[in-house]
């Protein structure tokens, strides 16, 4: 049992570390590693990819498939990149409570943030020489970029408590959010103008090119966060077994969740869900890319409109389901927002052209930007009451949309990768919405204890 006394030096010690400047250099970091999921999951390096990752081409009932070779797989070179990433976040499922564990063990966060920081950012800048002919060992960069993104987040986001106090976090959170946007979008136009400023032989290589810069920008601009984190806690004592300790929380977490009915049913409904939404926001511009009538161009220009009009609409779209959940609670606005998601995806297969693909892009964005907020939110509402250790049960929240990622992008590669059409895999997300939507309106409104 920890020791009040101790805890209260340990509050006085933090309290130092509650300025401005600490605080804005942390947010400051939103701004330098935002641009990995904007240009390398979304935008430039998806176009790139599904337009030289290319072996043979078939046409399956009219829609031109690309086809690449793995390990001597004849592999859909979408649902490839898919399933890599279905396996590098099950890896992370597994590597996320580790380096929690770790985080605790070290005293030292700002060492290992770098560290990651730095792998994913090579990782970006090493894609330059993503080369078809050695197609492994290029998804293996893939991969790599993307678990120093998301391994650099674990260290990022327990800096939190740490530079302020309670009642600041959703701010500040919420500051850091906004600044990441802006600078992803800024380094996104600058992508844009040089790629489109290039003759067409040159567009791969101008291509290329933005992945250096994503990485240059994640690493440069990452320096102004390391000078104003606080030092190591070089006093923290280290216990036997504490490297281990995510994983241990995590199990605690879970016995807990089983004696709570309505958190129990509503993590359900999140985990299947999420199965839906993440994959939708990974994959949204290589179903542009593959099954959009683009005129004349190959779409390059249409698909970065289309991921500008997401990301300028999302913001809005928070702010409306937050004034929707005040109004009608929580879950009624979640259960508002999965029927949209399902309507949107029903609304897919019958998406052709330029103009289409924008309307359901600006839709997405009218409901992206909310919905992961919002169930953080009511997640954190439903914790059982009294919850003192808020962060393990956000570890085993992030760990089950993790795991919900797996899933869908698996199941989305390989019904594609069978059928040889990405419509039809539109298939398994409406089934996880509906599911999640079922499952939705088993939580009860009130905590009920279970019999």
């Amino acid at each position: 049992m920890k020791n009040p006394d101790s805890l209260s030096e340990k509050h006085v010690r933090g309290a130092s570390r509650y300025n401005r400047k600490t605080q804005n250099a942390w947010a400051f970091y939103d701004w330098a590693n935002s641009v990995y999921p904007l240009v390398i999951t979304t935008a430039i390096f998806p176009i790139f990819y599904e337009g030289y990752a290319v072996d043979e081409v078939r046409i399956i009932d009219g829609v031109k498939v690309n086809y690449i070779d793995f390990f001597g797989w004849e592999m859909i070179n979408t649902a490839l990149v898919s399933i890599v990433s279905a396996v590098y976040f099950l890896l992370l499922c597994v590597l996320l409570p580790f380096l929690s564990g770790v985080a605790d063990y070290s005293g030292n966060k700002k060492s290992f943030l770098r560290f990651f920081c730095y792998l994913g950012a090579i990782g970006c800048m090493a894609l330059y020489f993503f080369d078809k002919t050695h197609i492994e060992w290029s998804m293996l960069v893939f991969a790599i970029a993307g678990i120093g993104f998301w391994s650099s987040l674990v260290f990022y986001n327990a800096y939190l408590p740490e530079i302020s106090p309670v009642e600041q976090h959703d701010r500040l959170s919420a500051r850091g959010f906004s600044m990441g946007y802006i600078g992803s979008v800024i380094l996104l136009i600058i992508c844009l103008a040089f790629v489109m400023s290039q003759p067409d032989e040159n567009k791969e290589w101008a291509s290329r090119i933005c992945f250096i810069l994503t990485g240059l920008w994640w690493i440069g601009f990452s320096h102004v966060t390391y000078p104003r984190l606080p030092k190591a806690r070089v006093e923290r004592s280290r216990e036997k077994g504490l490297i281990w300790k995510g994983f241990k929380e995590l199990k605690l977490v879970y016995t807990q969740v089983k004696k709570t009915k309505r958190l129990k049913r509503y993590l359900a409904s999140f985990f299947v869900y999420s199965m839906a939404i993440q994959t939708i926001m990974i994959m949204a511009v290589y179903f542009g890319k593959k099954e959009i009538e683009w005129p004349e161009d190959d779409g390059t220009m249409g698909l970065i409109i289309a991921v500008l009009l997401i990301q300028l609409i999302a913001i809005p779209g928070a702010i409306i389901l937050s004034r929707l959940s005040d109004r009608i609670g929580n879950l009624n606005a979640m259960k508002v927002v999965i029927v949209l998601w399902i309507i949107l995806c029903l609304s897919a297969f019958a998406v052709h052209t330029p103009v289409q693909f924008y309307c359901i892009a600006g839709f997405v964005g009218l409901v992206m930007g909310g919905i992961q907020s919002l169930s953080r939110s009511t997640y954190s509402k439903f914790l059982p009451e009294g919850t003192i250790d808020t962060s393990s049960f956000f570890s085993f929240y992030d760990v089950a949309e993790k795991l919900g990622i797996v899933i869908g992008m698996a199941s989305y590669g390989f019904i594609e990768q069978l059928t040889g059409s990405m419509r039809n895999s539109i298939v398994a997300l409406v089934v996880f919405f509906v599911i999640g939507l079922v499952i939705l309106f088993t939580v009860p409104k009130d905590e009920i204890e279970p019999t």
